[in-house]
């Protein structure tokens, strides 16, 4: 798997484009099959030590059904998924569609199994900052393990609510009008923080549908992960040094590099 170097891949502007008039777009072939294996691996291997440690995968508060595994804190577990925060194709976009200023805030994954059943609609950017969200602060990278489609449980997200600036904006029932992505294996969906979305039902017998969330957010915004409480100091000292500030476990105050860069 390729780390990020100082030749950041090219964007692609009809990947930028479709992602600022949807509010959502996906990058194809990010991952080879070979690591998207791998990445699979390390994610059951996460799963079981998330449960080791006392930290539970399965939360009926939040999604009904018991069919549901999330796992918290993936840089802790496997140096695989910092290498994924570093994917220079990845990275490329995300810093274009954030003004060259990002930080990850969270970075967790959601396996849905057979018969899991959807979460309550939300947007990430809420989670981070009050309305109004009439600016981008914020986007997911969703990276793909399975292939995914509305029978497996894709993500479900609501058109055009990337749009909306606050919660009277939105539908009462905003779960009625979404729709379900659809990506291959190895592909990375971009999402805008603003975009209203769920996690969809997974009506088969015999499909899982496994994705990673990393989410960004501009440097100035209070991370969603505490990472200084939960990565061990072992996991600290062994990462990158550009994931260390965008992790907020930098020396310096976060965002300035870009702020002097932009002067």
């Amino acid at each position: 798997m390729t780390c990020v170097s100082d030749e950041w891949s090219a964007v692609d502007i009809g990947v930028v484009e479709q992602f600022e008039d949807q509010g959502w777009a996906v990058l194809r072939d990010v991952l080879s099959s070979n690591e998207v294996d791998r990445t699979r691996r390390a994610l059951l291997r996460a799963a079981d030590a998330s449960e080791a440690r006392g930290i539970p995968t399965r939360m009926d508060y939040l999604d009904p059904g018991g069919n549901n595994v999330r796992v918290y804190d993936l840089v802790e577990y496997d140096p695989v998924f910092a290498e994924l925060l570093l994917h220079p194709l990845v990275v490329a976009h995300v810093s274009h569609l954030l003004d060259g200023d990002l930080s990850v805030s969270n970075f967790s994954a959601n396996i849905a199994f057979p018969g899991s059943r959807s979460m309550n609609p939300h947007n990430d950017q809420s989670t981070v900052m009050p309305e109004p969200w009439t600016t981008r602060y914020t986007m997911n990278a969703i990276w793909c393990l399975d292939d995914i489609d509305a029978s497996n449980g894709a993500t479900r997200y609501l058109p055009d609510s990337h749009r909306s600036t606050c919660f009277a904006d939105v539908p009462d029932d905003p779960a009625r009008e979404m729709r379900s992505f659809e990506a291959p294996a190895g592909s990375v969906v971009l999402m805008d923080g603003r975009l209203w979305h769920t996690s969809g039902e997974n009506s088969t017998t015999d499909r899982e549908r496994a994705l990673l969330f990393a989410f960004y957010a501009r440097s100035f915004l209070r991370h969603q992960n505490n990472w200084g409480r939960s990565l061990s100091r072992d996991t600290r000292r062994s990462l990158d040094p550009r994931l260390k500030e965008w992790l907020g476990l930098g020396t310096g105050n976060m965002g300035y590099g870009t702020y002097l860069a932009q002067r």
